[in-house]
């Protein structure tokens, strides 16, 4: 059941129910007042009996006039000419209101040998209209009163999942890897569960890949900083003990080496500097490629795909590129490169492909970043892990967005957008490009 129904079902029910009661009351006083009418008629004809058939001496009974002082007439004042006459008091809400009736004389009428005097009595109306008023506007007091209780009462138990929903999202707020969710009843809140448990699920796997990606950024930064003690100790370590050496043999041997000699130790020298020099210009282009950053992004990406291009892969590497690279910042530079780097070392290592071309065209607010081969393909469970999820994270927290899709052709297709300002952008032609 949906909480539409419930409301609907709840609310009709209870308007049956006072319109029911509503409807007894009404019945109760129609028969009230049709027997004090009935009894109020046959007061009216007992006087008019009274009055043409006076008691007989020999069974005294009550007399004209101890019959009117009884009362019980309504609408209608009679009396004998041994009564006073009523005094006329309008009601004192209707004089207030500026509605009461004018005041109407008596009419003499002679019945046998009685004469009786008769007036309109509009107060007894009154009187049964405003008790009337009264009812009416009790039953409606109760009526609104009641709807209202019972209108908070079905909202409150309808809504009661609200806050076991609202339990749900602080657990995962927290952290809680359980939403804990019971079973709801309503169709509405079941589809809200259902979306609160998805978002659990997807929640676990990003904390999961999170977890996953830290730890390979760990794993990352101490295999660098194993090879680079390596490449430290094993390079240029021997190079730094060379230039020891023969700085050594110089200063012990200065003053009994001949010219020749100290010209051969200072070649010797110059070479080992020379080494060490080249040693540390490839550690560095291994950690940063020179001239990463907005202008020399064009440049460096023809230099790792001429890289890769060397190193014999039998891939044949093609990058196409758009000119020029406008509206980039450092950042996003950093974040290109690094994506083609690992867009290509994916590609020797898993592909088995034959071509791999790298594309970037530039428009108006939009960098497109687009790496295809005609290897493999996609696996059939790919997951985001590893070098994958490295780029994934590069590409979100530049503000873009990385799609892995299968080349129409056979293969791969990695795309990346990215976000540009506008005002910087100029489109322009890509061009075919053959690497210098």
């Amino acid at each position: 059941m949906d909480l539409r129904r419930r409301l609907i079902g709840s609310l009709g029910l209870l308007l049956g129910s006072l319109l029911a009661i509503i409807a007894i009351i009404q019945l109760v006083s129609l028969r009230s007042d049709i027997d004090a009418e009935v009894e109020a008629s046959t007061r009216l004809v007992n006087v008019l009996l009274a009055a043409t058939d006076p008691p007989s001496a020999a069974a005294p009974g009550p007399s004209l006039a101890q019959r009117l002082a009884a009362g019980g007439l309504r609408h209608l004042s009679i009396r004998t000419p041994e009564q006073p006459p009523p005094v006329y008091q309008p009601h004192p809400l209707l004089a207030a209101l500026g509605l009461a009736p004018p005041e109407r004389g008596e009419q003499a009428i002679r019945i046998g040998d009685q004469m009786l005097y008769i007036a309109p009595k509009p107060r007894s109306e009154i009187d049964e209209r405003l008790a009337d008023t009264v009812q009416i506007w009790s039953t409606l007091l109760f009526f609104f009163g009641t709807t209202l209780l019972v209108t908070w009462w079905c909202a409150d138990r309808a809504l009661a999942p609200v806050r076991e929903l609202e339990a749900s999202l602080q657990r995962l707020a927290r952290g809680e890897p359980d939403p804990a969710l019971p079973a709801f009843a309503l169709r509405e809140f079941g589809r809200v569960a259902r979306a609160i448990e998805h978002l659990a699920g997807a929640l676990a796997d990003a904390r999961a890949a999170q977890r996953d990606l830290a730890r390979q950024l760990i794993a990352v930064q101490e295999d660098e900083r194993r090879a680079l003690a390596r490449e430290l100790h094993d390079e240029m370590g021997q190079t730094m003990t060379a230039l020891s050496v023969t700085a050594a043999h110089l200063a012990r041997n200065a003053a009994r080496l001949p010219p020749p000699a100290v010209a051969e130790c200072a070649n010797d020298l110059r070479r080992d500097l020379r080494t060490c020099s080249e040693q540390l210009r490839a550690m560095l282009k291994t950690l940063r490629p020179h001239g990463l950053h907005a202008s020399g992004l064009a440049h460096t990406l023809r230099e790792l795909v001429q890289g890769w291009r060397g190193r014999q892969t039998e891939i044949d590497f093609s990058l196409d590129l758009a000119q020029p690279l406008s509206g980039i910042d450092d950042a996003l530079a950093l974040t290109v490169y690094r994506v083609v780097q690992e867009a290509l070392t994916n590609a020797v290592r898993h592909s088995g492909a034959r071509h791999c071309t790298v594309r970037i065209a530039a428009s108006p607010g939009l960098l497109a970043l687009e790496v295809s081969d005609d290897g493999r393909g996609l696996p059939a469970a790919p997951h985001w892990h590893g070098g994958l999820l490295g780029m994934r994270e590069r590409v979100d927290m530049a503000g873009g967005q990385l799609d892995i899709l299968p080349n129409p052709g056979g293969g791969l297709c990695l795309r990346a957008r990215f976000p540009l300002a506008a005002a910087a952008t100029q489109p322009a032609a890509p061009t075919e490009g053959a690497l210098p």
